[in-house]
């Protein structure tokens, strides 16, 4: 058996239990020796010491059982020295580790220094002044020389990404939309007056004041409070059985007067953004100038509008449709 010598007088069973010791102090053993190449990167032959772990292991166990031993004398002695050599590696290997430590320390004490450098490869330049001392005048000189450069201030930058400009970028449109909100809150919050005729075959023409942000249903319930006290088929009736009719058209109750306005929404007749009453007076017609014309809204009842619906005027009512675009303005037919 490899290196238990002529005088071994173990057992079988013994040898056996040698073997697989063995085998466990390989595994420990080759780790250490990986452990020992990643240290000794850049060191020569600082590690070379540990070369010859077994050599060393086995001439120290031969001088140590020379003659006759007994089985617990061998394993004994056997382990021991392993352990001893190991540790006297460890220790090795902690010194190694601290010497690394204490080097690089000092490296970065002297780049911190000579002052932080402006460009991206410094670090490599200053490794390598550290590890060639006899040519660090020469290389100080070239890293003082890189490190003037910088910048073109005369080069077109503005396509690059830059965080500071998109976070001004992004501040200054969050201001524009606040800004703009309240703005329409404003417009939304200013009165409105508004020229309607209640219509039950003949017109009542009456003047209410609203907000242009209020919706015609908002607009219905306060007609109806206007009205109550001279109609008593208004004053019976409810906001959705009310109906108003604006420019031959049928405007559904969530569309409000902001909405018309913005839009400058157009109706069979005449504009659905004015809300007064005014007629086109001059004097000299031109058939290239629209009209300028401005009709009183109707406000009427549905029951009213569903019995006379094939009558004119409802029979020219229709229900408003923003996608639908009027390119003329008519007052009779379709």
């Amino acid at each position: 058996m490899s290196g238990m010598g002529d005088g071994y007088v173990g057992t079988a069973q013994d040898a056996a239990r040698i073997r697989r010791l063995e085998k466990q102090r390989e595994v420990e053993r080759k780790r250490i020796q990986d452990l020992k190449k990643k240290s000794a990167e850049g060191q020569g032959g600082l590690l070379q010491f540990g070369s010859g772990t077994s050599e060393i292991l086995e001439s120290a166990f031969k001088k140590e059982t020379v003659g006759l031993v007994t089985r617990e004398q061998f394993v004994e002695k056997r382990v021991n020295l392993r352990t001893k050599i190991e540790e006297e590696e460890k220790e090795k290997l902690q010194k190694l580790a601290q010497e690394e430590e204490e080097r690089q320390l000092q490296k970065r004490k002297k780049r911190r220094a000579k002052g932080p450098s402006r460009l991206s490869f410094a670090d490599e330049v200053d490794g390598d002044t550290d590890e060639d001392e006899n040519g660090s005048a020469g290389m100080a000189l070239a890293t003082s020389k890189l490190g003037k450069f910088g910048k073109n201030p005369s080069v077109e930058t503005s396509f690059l990404p830059d965080r500071e400009r998109e976070a001004d970028e992004q501040e200054e449109r969050e201001r524009l939309r606040k800004q703009w909100i309240q703005e329409q809150t404003r417009i939304k919050n200013e009165p409105l007056e508004i020229t309607y005729s209640y219509w039950d075959g003949a017109g009542h023409r009456r003047v209410i004041q609203v907000r242009k942000g209020d919706t015609i249903a908002e607009f219905l319930r306060a007609v109806q409070q206007q009205l109550a006290s001279e109609f008593r088929e208004i004053r019976t009736a409810s906001v959705e059985n009310l109906l108003y009719v604006k420019e031959d058209l049928i405007i559904p109750h969530q569309h409000s007067f902001y909405e018309l306005i913005t839009n400058k929404a157009r109706g069979k007749s005449g504009p659905l953004f004015h809300f007064d009453v005014h007629e086109d007076i001059r004097t000299i017609a031109d058939a290239t100038i629209e009209k300028d014309e401005s009709h009183a809204g109707k406000v009427v009842e549905r029951h009213w509008y569903e019995k006379n619906k094939h009558i004119f005027p409802a029979s020219r009512w229709e229900i408003y449709d923003p996608t639908k675009k009027w390119e003329r303005y008519t007052i009779h037919g379709d």
